[in-house]
């Protein structure tokens, strides 16, 4: 149903998630992927919703268009999470992505997830915030969760849909999917109007 309305637009996902690559199969699209490379640095002083809207157009900005026509529609997202003041991005080893899972440990934490959706004449950029709450997390079960399921690719050092997620999360505010990666809902509304 939702290819029939995107009106035969070539669809580009420009992500190396598998996460997001996963949910836009489970929304019913065909998509063809394309991997941008770009350094995820951002300017001092944004806002969390401001860095991932950033980073998120940054991505599309990058996307080489040769060979490209009216059809093709781009999309590109990233995922920020948010502790307070602080950002936690993508954990560079195991040592920080115990130190992560310790910050968050029985806290609050927001997730934003910035989506840039672009064509050759229309480009549109939104964002849904998530807010996740922990339980206090035992040391044993920070390092059986990083020893089993390493999650360096994931920012805040964490996958929701893994068994930290099952064994330690008492709330969720908003978008479940979100925090996968991929606001679903709000893509598809965004999708259904472009």
């Amino acid at each position: 149903m939702i290819n029939r309305r995107l009106n035969g637009r070539h669809l580009i996902l420009a992500s190396q998630s598998p996460r997001r690559q996963y949910l836009l199969k489970e929304l019913g699209l065909n998509f063809e992927i394309r991997e941008t490379y770009v350094k995820e640095e951002y300017p001092a002083g944004l806002q969390p919703e401001e860095i991932a809207v950033y980073l998120a157009e940054l991505k599309a900005a990058s996307f080489d268009w040769s060979g490209m026509d009216d059809k093709a529609l781009i999309l590109t997202a990233d995922t920020i999470v948010s502790l307070g003041d602080e950002i936690l991005g993508k954990p560079s080893g195991y040592g920080e992505a115990v130190k992560m899972l310790q910050k968050l440990s029985g806290r609050k934490h927001d997730v934003i997830t910035a989506v840039c959706l672009m064509s050759t004449k229309k480009k549109l950029v939104f964002h849904v915030l998530s807010s996740v709450y922990f339980k206090e997390l035992t040391q044993e079960e920070i390092e059986y969760y990083i020893d089993n399921f390493q999650p360096f690719d994931k920012a805040g050092g964490y996958g929701i849909q893994e068994w930290i997620g099952y064994i330690g999360i008492n709330k969720i505010e908003g978008s479940f999917f979100n925090v996968m990666g991929l606001p679903v809902k709000e893509l598809y509304e965004e999708l259904v109007r472009f």
